[in-house]
This record gives C-alpha cells, sequence and structure tokens, in this order.
C-alpha cells in the first residue's frame, strides 16, 4: 500500500485525509473527532501536529498522527473493512519505523557520514547550474521555470531509488551524487549547446537511464534496502 504513512520529523505519520478516505469517514468528523480527544486529555497532544493542505487555491486544517495517535483515533472505527485497513496501517507503520531505525543507526557510521558530506556538495553544484537553468528556461518563454528545482530533484531521487532523502542509506547517497553529478554536466552542456530546456530534461533522463543500465545498478533493490524490506 504506496504512501499510508509518511515521514514528518523522523517520525512515521499519517495524515488524517487519509484516515477519513480509507475509512469512509467524512474528514470534517475526523478533525472533530481528533479536537475533542485532544480536549479530553492534554497527553494525546503530543500525538497529533495540526497542519494545512491546500486546494482549488485555499488552504484547509488538517493533521499529521504518530502510530499513538493513530491507533486512539481509530480504536472506536468497527466493521470487517475497519478491520482491514487497521492491520494494513499497523504493516506500514512497522515498515516504516523499521526503516527509521536502520536509517539512524546507519547514521552512526563514519560511511554515512562521508556520504552526506560530500552529497551536499553535488547538490550545491548541481542546484547552482539548475538555477541557471530556471533563467534559461524563463528566456525561452517557459511559465513554470520555478518547477525545474523540483522536476530535477524528483528525476535524481527516482534515479537513486529514493523515496524521501531522509531516509537514504549510504549506497543511495552515493549513487545520488553520482546523478547529480550527471545532471549538472548535461544540463550545462545542453545550455552551451542552446537546447531548449525540455529536451535538456530529456537527455539528462535518457543519459541517467543508459548510465545505470551499463552499471547493472538494481534501483529497485537499493530501494527495497532503504525500506527495510
Amino acid at each position: 500500500m504506496k504512501d499510508l504513512i509518511i515521514v514528518s520529523h523522523e517520525q512515521a505519520v499519517v495524515d488524517s485525509r487519509q484516515v477519513g478516505k480509507h475509512f469512509s469517514k467524512e474528514h470534517k468528523n475526523v478533525l472533530q473527532t481528533i479536537d475533542n480527544l485532544m480536549a479530553e486529555n492534554s497527553a494525546v497532544k503530543k500525538m497529533f501536529y495540526r497542519t494545512t493542505y491546500t486546494a482549488r487555491g485555499k488552504e484547509y486544517p488538517c493533521y499529521l498522527m504518530n502510530r499513538d495517535g493513530f491507533s486512539l483515533l481509530v480504536m472506536g472505527f468497527t466493521g470487517n473493512k475497519a478491520m482491514e485497513w487497521k492491520l494494513k496501517y499497523i504493516d506500514c507503520f512497522n515498515r516504516m519505523e523499521r526503516q527509521i531505525m536502520s536509517v539512524q543507526a546507519e547514521r552512526q557510521t563514519a560511511a554515512w557520514v562521508e556520504a552526506r558530506k560530500t552529497g551536499i556538495i553535488a547538490r550545491k553544484a548541481e542546484t547552482d547550474v539548475i538555477r541557471q537553468l530556471v533563467e534559461y528556461a524563463k528566456g525561452q518563454d517557459s511559465k513554470h521555470a520555478d518547477m525545474l528545482y523540483m522536476t530535477y530533484s524528483r528525476l535524481a531521487n527516482s534515479m537513486a531509488g529514493i523515496k524521501k532523502r531522509e531516509l537514504a542509506n549510504t549506497v543511495q547517497l552515493n549513487l545520488l551524487m553520482q546523478i547529480e553529478n550527471i545532471i549538472l554536466k548535461v544540463v550545462r552542456m545542453g545550455m552551451e549547446a542552446g537546447k531548449h530546456y525540455k529536451e535538456i530534461y530529456k537527455d539528462c533522463k535518457e543519459r541517467l537511464t543508459a548510465w545505470l543500465e551499463m552499471g547493472m545498478i538494481d534501483v529497485g533493490a537499493l530501494a527495497a534496502i532503504g525500506r527495510g524490506a
């Protein structure tokens, strides 16, 4: 079950909108239930984090909740379907928490620290080139040039088998560094050649795909390792 659980501040959490959707509850009622729980006992407040989401240009309230908050919220939800979703969420919480613990342990190793340090340098160099690409794309009448930061970040993460950078293991961090160096070079060469910014992105994707295939790197396997599977 993809994206049931997300990571926020190194905690496995779930969005109140997802709970409403999967347990067939109106989101406004889920919010009210959470508010009632927090009003009843101050100890409950640390289990929920109030935030917002944007839809149709407007901001609306929602909550992120940890395992304890989720368990408390859905405790009274009954029925076969509700039980199925409870079990799915429990499984996802277990997987995500194992992954977080694994990364936290790996962060204590010299290899991870070095990979992270080198990766930050590579990331900055890539970002500097993407900044140039944004202006380059604007010169080609791009209306959404500022989205290129996110576009290339997603490309790099996807190619490295990374869903969340804060959960990347040492192997993934080293791979990501190499990928970002390739992106940097291909983008720079594309601009120097006067290519259209969309063609530059296509070149990056094709170059990275060929490089991964040549190196026989199994991105799926790396992602599985990162999930602690």
